[in-house]
């Protein structure tokens, strides 16, 4: 039988609410739950059911921000505790992320990030103004298995293909993946410059990284 709080916790994620995901996560640990599990049956059903009603156009961009923030907010409570006592969640996968060179823009790649981390993944987030061989760098010192590579404007989207030039100089190639994407980026344009996906939002970026995993 699951423990009460595991609906509730689930609850706070769809309702976007920090402070109850936050406070949760508190009872959590005064109940001597394991707070692995509290992430994966209590939070994570919450965040996957945001992914699937955003998906299906019921949610909306708002909705999944403050979900994912209700998320990491409960995540820095539990995982101390977890480190403390030995267990990490399995890791989806590594991902570097980053907006390439030249642009500025955060909230699109900042979703991806957040939700991504929501899904089990390790996420190392480079920011904006990314330079080419920073992402290659960066993916050679964690170890990436992926490295996903925003541009919001047609002038940058060009940087995409640096990033993958980057990536082969170091011999990366075709070891770690990469997925792009942004508002002037095409799958005709990912295929042009060998990425290996193109997602046009955050939770179909999520699916593209998890499909990448798998092959």
């Amino acid at each position: 039988m699951p423990h009460p709080l595991y609906a509730q916790m689930k609850q706070s994620i769809y309702e976007g609410d920090p402070d109850a995901a936050q406070e949760l996560a508190r009872q959590a640990l005064a109940a001597n739950l394991d707070p692995l599990e509290a992430i994966q049956q209590g939070y994570l059903p919450g965040m996957q059911q945001v992914g699937r009603e955003f998906g299906d156009g019921q949610l909306f961009l708002p909705d999944v921000v403050l979900a994912a923030e209700a998320m990491k907010k409960a995540a820095a409570i539990l995982e101390p505790e977890m480190k403390k006592r030995g267990t990490s969640r399995e890791t989806a996968g590594r991902v570097v992320l980053g907006t390439v060179k030249g642009d500025v823009h955060e909230i699109g790649k900042s979703l991806v990030g957040t939700l991504l981390s929501a899904n089990g993944f390790e996420v190392h987030d480079l920011g904006v103004d990314v330079p080419f061989e920073m992402f290659a760098e960066k993916a050679r010192e964690v170890n990436a298995d992926i490295v996903g590579v925003s541009a919001l404007l047609t002038t940058t989207m060009t940087g995409q293909r640096n990033v993958i030039e980057a990536l082969d100089d170091l011999g990366l190639r075709p070891k770690v993946k990469v997925m792009v994407g942004g508002a002037p980026v095409t799958r005709a344009w990912a295929e042009e410059i060998g990425a290996d996906g193109y997602s046009e939002d955050a939770i179909g970026a999520v699916e593209l990284a998890k499909s990448l995993m798998a092959r």
